[in-house]
């Protein structure tokens, strides 16, 4: 349930950008700028979790949990809540989770203010 939810409310909020962007709301570098960082943050994670599974048998680099704090905090947030539920990778780690959502809120208090003040 709580998969679904996670990846439905993040898909919404990539809908909702375009949505703003076809009735003239946002400019189009918005919408696709949070879709390209999404994608790029989902496959940092996919390569992570490739590496994770593979350093079961040998040693290899992985990516550091920093960048993929920061892909999130740049806002490709979507992108790595679809890939943490769908992947299942990183579900697990209670403070990789708290900063995540950490990231998460501050990208959209951001957004918030940026719309109100701004726009």
């Amino acid at each position: 349930m709580i998969k679904s939810s996670l990846i439905i409310f993040s898909s919404l909020f990539i809908a909702l950008f375009w949505l703003a962007y076809l009735n003239n709301e946002v400019e189009m570098y918005l919408p696709i700028y949070v879709s390209s960082i999404s994608c790029i943050t989902f496959v940092y994670y996919a390569w992570d979790k490739r590496k994770a599974v593979q350093s079961n048998h040998k040693k290899v680099s992985r990516i550091p949990e920093r960048h993929l704090h920061l892909l999130a905090l740049f806002g490709g947030w979507p992108g790595a809540l679809i890939a943490q539920q769908s992947l299942r990778h990183k579900s697990q780690k209670r403070v990789f989770i708290a900063v995540l959502w950490v990231c998460i809120v501050v990208n959209i208090c951001f957004l918030s203010y940026f719309w109100v003040f701004i726009c």
